[in-house]
């Protein structure tokens, strides 16, 4: 069995059918698997990444072969870093209110300085069902350091909520 690499391959291109198909056909006939991927279609924009496993020495031939695909997405192809042991206690951060700018940078900022690190981010705005305007969400899975304050973490949150009017929920992930 030949030496596997993994790759990190981010897209991006204007949104229509067909696009993963084209890109999963291409690491397929270069011998390789799809193994994680988080895509999305943003404002008309399709958006994703994904890892991928191939023969070593295919590599050369799949950054070729996905440069091929650059008339409908950007592909940009990385080498997967070895995964670092994950230490610290997992959180899940639930955040709904009314859409204002400003968000994402304060409580990010937050959990920044405390040194917490963000697993998974997804973020969306939707129609106030009763009272009009929108509504910004988020959902994150955080990591934080074993020996992080959670209360104090707790109050900082809190402290922010209060001040951007949103409501905010920190619990420890199941």
């Amino acid at each position: 069995m030949s030496a596997m690499t993994k790759l990190v391959l981010t897209l991006l291109g204007d949104d229509q059918p067909g696009l993963v198909s084209r890109v999963s056909r291409v690491v397929a006939d270069e011998g390789g698997s799809w193994l994680e991927s988080q895509l999305a279609r943003l404002a008309g924009t399709f958006a994703g990444i994904a890892l991928v496993e191939v023969p070593t020495d295919r590599v050369d031939a799949l950054r070729a072969a996905l440069a091929g695909l650059s008339d409908v997405l950007e592909v940009t192809v990385k080498e997967a870093a070895a995964p670092a042991p994950v230490e610290g206690r997992r959180l899940v951060l639930h955040l709904v209110g009314h859409d204002q700018p400003g968000i994402v940078r304060s409580i990010t900022q937050a959990l920044a300085v405390r040194g917490v690190s963000i697993e998974q981010l997804a973020t969306a705005t939707v129609e106030a069902p009763m009272a009009g305007g929108l509504l910004f969400e988020a959902d994150a899975v955080l990591t934080a350091p074993l020996d992080l304050d959670t209360d104090g973490l707790q109050n900082d949150l809190e402290s922010l909520a209060h001040e951007l009017m949103v409501d905010l929920d920190l619990t420890p992930a199941p």
